[in-house]
């Protein structure tokens, strides 16, 4: 962790939901982690990043060092929970970056909240719950605390448990986790309306695949004509399929922080 890195709480929507800053200057970008994940999950990603501008990383609802409360999670209920942590920080706007289940509560941040948001990057994002493999559906219908014994011995609980403030609520995190992530949705009317910039990232080994991204794309009004001779591109939305990467190494990669960054800048 970087040497300027400062950390508080944000008051907001009945929690006190944990935010670690670093670096200064430009657009903030805030970011959000996936499921059972933590800011740590981003490696060095996050100080590349706040090489070039102000990086706050949060930690949802009853996710590391923020305790849970008496909530069901909700992609619409994170994506108010990340604005309210940028109305909180007095950030007159900002950009955002989620992956897997925090890009869902970025995506739903935008959405709900588009005066917050100037710029938006989904890394392995899906914009409805048909776009994962099936083979991942089925992994998603069988989250909850009966595989807590199993989960229990993997270093993400290990991770977890050190900084929790109720450490044996992850049981909880999985159940409720698993409720979410069984629960089907389709923002593509919605995201079809988005004119933030946004861009998207996956593997080419990811848990989408290239064809369900470019649906995604397509969405947001990509991909759909040729650039033409000049060279202007049709859109300011993009897209990454980055090379030999997974759902489960894309986050910390260093070629995401390197097209991110791009993106931003």
């Amino acid at each position: 962790m970087s040497s300027s890195v400062t950390t508080g709480y944000a008051p907001v929507n009945g929690m006190n939901l944990y935010w670690e800053s670093r670096g200064d200057g430009g657009v903030p970008l805030v970011v959000t982690h996936g499921g059972f994940g933590l800011t740590t999950m981003f490696g060095d990603l996050l100080d590349v990043l706040a090489a070039q501008r102000r990086v706050v990383a949060i930690e949802l609802q009853g996710h590391g060092h923020t305790r849970d409360i008496d909530r069901p999670f909700s992609y619409e209920a994170f994506g108010d929970d990340i604005a309210a942590v940028i109305e909180h920080l007095e950030l007159p706007i900002a950009d955002v970056l989620g992956y897997s289940l925090g890009g869902g509560a970025s995506v739903r941040s935008a959405i709900q909240h588009p005066d917050l948001v100037r710029r938006l990057v989904l890394v392995s994002t899906a914009h409805r719950r048909d776009a994962w493999f099936p083979g991942v559906r089925a992994g998603m219908d069988l989250i909850g605390s009966a595989g807590f014994a199993q989960l229990s011995q993997s270093p993400m609980f290990a991770a977890w448990k050190a900084v929790a403030p109720d450490p044996e609520s992850f049981p909880m995190l999985m159940d409720k986790t698993g409720e979410l992530l069984r629960q089907p949705y389709d923002w593509s009317k919605e995201i079809s309306a988005m004119t933030i910039p946004t861009l998207l990232v996956y593997g080419d080994a990811d848990s989408i695949s290239p064809t369900q991204a470019a649906e995604f794309f397509a969405l947001l009004g990509g991909g759909l004509q040729d650039a033409g001779w000049d060279g202007t591109l049709p859109t300011e939305m993009r897209m990454a399929i980055l090379p030999g990467l997974t759902h489960y190494n894309i986050f910390s990669a260093a070629s995401l922080g390197a097209v991110v960054g791009q993106f931003l800048t």
